[in-house]
């Protein structure tokens, strides 16, 4: 799947903010930065300023925008009565969630955003000023720490959205961060985190924890049921993205495009799931294509075959993490 760039009023004040920084101190903290989060250790471990938060924008924050878009994206197609006002955005880092969630629903008008950083706050109260993205711009920016959810963020939101935050905290966190996330829901939580086979299994955690709490689980998942891949399978998906100038630069990078996998889970107050989702690319052949089904009664490949023109034409396009709104019938 492929992703659109950042808005490119947020891509401006990016490349402004760029041109007032030395190249090298940029590309020294871009690798800090990239080390840190491959050993998995706290972000906030690696962002010490401005310069660090700048270099975190141009490497990492088009991924997040990305990922995050395409899950809203898919969840606003499937959920087309959901039409948030509010949004909360949890350990928001630049806010690349709050961007894709406005881009998504333009219809949000109340926008929070809170993260523990300072750093962070800083630059994402300039790029907010700066983006043109109006929802954005009149965001209000708190410094808070997501364990310790209280007074700042009382109101439930109709969106909370967590983007690549919870994979940063101790395991032992998860159950209490997940029941003060729960609380400030009014519509949906969408959790968005790296595509690992260690970052699934927490979002599995906290599926599970959620279900407890009443939540209906609507995505990627079309069931409340447990889930039915055993490792070393993991549910991720992935969006390439396009890569700019400055962006391959600071990774020493030559390709245009980078593909982010990532992992998602959004649960409801209400709603119902779709029939089943694709957990993996299409496997085309001469005879049809070949798809692996996620669903209520399990696991399912399904065949598509040429010869059977309604359904091959009428399927032919799905492809990884899509959804079926009814489940073809097996190819006999």
């Amino acid at each position: 799947m492929s992703a659109a760039s950042l808005p490119a009023g947020l891509a401006a004040a990016m490349v402004a903010q760029l041109e007032r920084r030395p190249r090298k101190a940029l590309a020294e903290s871009a690798r800090r930065l990239s080390e840190s989060y491959r050993a998995h250790k706290p972000t906030s471990d690696a962002i010490r300023g401005e310069t660090d938060a700048l270099a975190y924008a141009l490497t990492r924050m088009p991924a997040t925008y990305a990922a995050v878009s395409a899950a809203l994206g898919r969840f606003a197609a499937e959920q087309p009565g959901f039409a948030p006002k509010s949004l909360l955005d949890v350990g928001c880092g630049l806010g690349a969630a709050a961007y894709a969630a406005t881009e998504v629903w333009p219809e949000i008008k109340a926008v929070e955003m809170i993260d523990r950083s300072p750093a962070f706050l800083a630059l994402a109260g300039t790029l907010a000023a700066e983006s043109g993205v109006a929802q954005v711009a009149r965001a209000s920016i708190v410094a808070a720490d997501m364990t310790r959810l209280g007074r700042e963020a009382a109101a439930p939101r109709d969106l909370v959205v967590v983007a690549y935050a919870l994979t940063e905290l101790a395991d032992a966190a998860l159950a209490q961060v997940t029941d003060a996330l729960w609380s400030l829901t009014g519509g949906a939580l969408a959790l968005v985190e790296p595509g690992t086979p260690r970052d699934h299994a927490r979002l599995m955690q906290v599926r599970a924890r959620l279900i407890e709490l009443g939540a209906t689980i609507l995505a990627p998942c079309p069931h409340g049921l447990p889930c039915p891949l055993a490792p070393p399978d993991w549910c991720h998906f992935s969006v390439r993205l396009p890569r700019s100038r400055d962006h391959k630069a600071l990774k020493g990078a030559e390709a245009p495009f980078e593909d982010e996998k990532y992992a998602y889970l959004i649960a409801a107050r209400a709603g119902t799931p779709p029939a089943g989702r694709i957990l993996a690319p299409a496997r085309q052949s001469k005879a049809g294509i070949a798809l692996k089904s996620c669903e209520a009664a399990g696991l399912r490949e399904i065949f598509l075959p040429k010869r059977d023109k309604a359904r091959y034409e009428g399927n032919r396009k799905k492809d990884w993490g899509d959804s079926w709104a009814a489940l073809p019938e097996a190819d006999g």
